[in-house]
């Protein structure tokens, strides 16, 4: 099978003869070619690292069939190397027959790529926020190869070690430390090695994270707040892994009530009334620990039906209907405290009534001003001086007998 080699260094080059250092992997095929500029018919040959003779012209002398000769020409001679192994390292001679002789090096390096990486963890089961370690190996490569570590799509450092090994092999050890969290789980951890021999070589694993619940508390039912005379059911909702397999339920600082009743992870409590309020605790457990969370209780005043006040004034009788807002909202801990009858609202219907009566009185004040007076008539002229009643009649003005003209009347 062939392959292309890498060239590692620049053309060694003398007066006339050219040619180029190759890098091939082990077990691929190498090519080495001795090119010449402005040739005169010299004769150019190609000698092993032992200064042997692999080909004189297009003639190969060395018994080794691996040697191919796939060029030649008066200014070329290329020859390949196949199934390249570790001996087949070194200087190989580009010779070219002038006088002097002139010659040209081409260095091969042979690359052995690593064995498929190891990753070792010490901790088959990681607890939320301890630390864990990783090891990566890669081993009898050459030249040494350099790794990598990925968690997730995040790189993370790792702490290398090469060890060379016989016949300038190297096996590469990286140490990853690091504190894991319950977002870790299920996540990968990736080894990547890099090497020029091979690309994409990698080992995986994958993150096992335990944690301890976590707990929620979450109302089924009533709808909205809760009041005298409705059933509750509270379920505890607790995920964590391991799985939670011990949930209870107490209330703190205090006994259940009576006929409560628990089924599963569910708190059942029928017919509320207020002697139920307090704080209902929900505990969850596993192997890592346990956690709880709480709902305050607050039970309502049962729903009541509120009279319609009404207000009349002196001229068109009113009717004013005043309705009171229920509450709506869910009776989760920490809520404030009942909300009763509206004070506000009834004061100012008895402000609206208050002052329509004060408009009441202003406006009969008004009209009785308006009709009070001061009358004058003329029955009594000159009874001021008079002695008794019958000569004050008498001296009256006008005397008796012009009386009926003068009658007034008051009504």
């Amino acid at each position: 099978m062939m392959s292309v080699c890498l060239c590692l260094c620049p053309a060694v080059q003398s007066q006339n003869l050219v040619t180029d250092n190759v890098a091939v992997v082990e077990g691929e095929v190498a090519v080495i070619s001795c090119r010449v500029k402005n040739n005169d018919d010299s004769v150019i040959q190609l000698l092993n690292p032992n200064r042997q003779t692999i080909y004189f012209r297009d003639v190969r002398p060395l018994k080794d069939a691996r040697f191919q000769l796939v060029n030649f020409s008066d200014n070329e001679l290329r020859v390949s190397l196949s199934n390249v192994t570790l001996s087949d390292e070194g200087r190989y001679v580009c010779q070219l027959y002038t006088d002097p002789p002139q010659e040209a090096y081409a260095d091969i390096t042979v690359l052995i790529p690593p064995g498929n990486p190891i990753i070792e963890t010490r901790d088959g089961q990681v607890i939320e926020g301890n630390e864990t370690e990783m090891t990566c190996t890669a081993m009898g490569s050459k030249p040494a190869a350099t790794i990598r570590w990925m968690k997730g799509d995040k790189e993370l450092q790792g702490k290398s070690k090469v060890e060379e090994t016989y016949d300038t092999m190297f096996t590469v050890t990286s140490q990853l430390t690091f504190t894991v969290t319950k977002e870790d789980d299920g996540v990968p951890v990736v080894c990547i090695v890099d090497h020029p021999a091979v690309k994409d070589v990698q080992a995986q694993t994958y993150l096992v994270v335990h944690y301890k619940p976590e707990v929620k508390i979450v109302v089924e039912f009533p709808d909205g707040l809760p009041r005298e005379g409705q059933n509750m059911e509270l379920s505890c909702q607790a995920k964590g892994k391991p799985h939670p397999q011990q949930i209870n339920w107490v209330k703190v600082d205090d006994d259940l009530p009576s006929h409560a009743l628990i089924t599963g992870p569910d708190l059942y409590i029928e017919n509320l009334n207020k002697t139920y309020n307090g704080t209902y605790r929900c505990f969850a457990a596993n192997s890592v620990g346990e956690s709880y969370d709480d709902y305050i209780l607050y039970v309502y005043d049962a729903p009541t039906t509120t009279p319609i006040p009404t207000t009349a004034t002196t001229t068109t009788p009113t009717t004013t209907t005043i309705s009171l807002p229920e509450a709506t909202a869910d009776s989760r801990a920490g809520e404030g405290a009942p909300r009763a009858v509206d004070h506000a609202v009834i004061g100012g219907v008895v402000a609206v009534v208050v002052f329509a009566m004060l408009c009441l009185l202003i406006i009969l004040g008004r009209y009785f001003a308006r009709h009070k007076g001061t009358y004058f008539t003329h029955e009594a002229k000159g009874a001021d001086d008079a002695a008794d009643a019958d000569t004050a009649i008498i001296n009256a003005e006008g005397g008796h007998n012009n009386s009926d003209e003068k009658k007034e009347y008051y009504i």
